[in-house]
């Protein structure tokens, strides 16, 4: 019984499928981001016209939060398979910290710095401003941030022990 991904792939052109294959890690990071950035929309929304009407920026960091904990899961267990490290967590928690800020910053300078807020804008362009700041370009920039720093330094394939084993000369008696 062929598993979802192969069912997946057997949908996909032939002339396509090469390229997905070898860049699978890429591909898995993205889908897993793409359903994050839907688990951040539909919170970040709920949040901002319901009980945070005015913390535009706080109801996308609660958001954020929300779905890099689901996204620490799912790369976790299908982007990266690592074998887990101690430090992994951690790691993980320092890097997401910093993506959160970076994804907050194009909203905070939307808002508060060019002032696309109501009354000096409508509510309709405040909200396109804040989506397009906040959904569009921070999450952008924050999964390019991710991407690169989650390979260099959360989920690191463990080095095999007996790969870094220095053969040690006989001696001689």
């Amino acid at each position: 019984m062929p598993s979802p991904t192969q069912r997946a792939l057997a949908r996909v052109p032939a002339g396509l499928r090469p390229f997905l294959v070898k860049h699978r890690r890429l591909v898995k990071f993205l889908l897993v981001g793409g359903t994050c950035f839907a688990l951040t929309t539909v919170i970040n929304f709920s949040l901002k016209f319901t009980v945070l009407q005015h913390k535009p920026v706080v109801a996308l960091t609660i958001a954020t939060v929300v779905a890099t904990a689901v996204s620490y899961v799912l790369n976790r267990q299908w982007s990266f398979r690592a074998n887990g490290r101690q430090r992994e967590v951690l790691l993980f928690l320092l890097v997401s910290v910093v993506a959160i800020g970076v994804n907050d910053i194009p909203l905070i300078l939307s808002r508060y710095v060019l002032d696309l807020r109501e009354p000096q804008v409508g509510a309709f362009t405040q909200e396109v401003a804040d989506f397009l700041s906040g959904m569009v370009v921070g999450t952008f920039i924050a999964m390019l941030f991710r991407y690169w720093a989650m390979q260099r330094w959360v989920f690191r394939p463990r080095a095999d022990p007996l790969a870094t084993r220095v053969e040690q000369p006989a001696r001689a008696r």
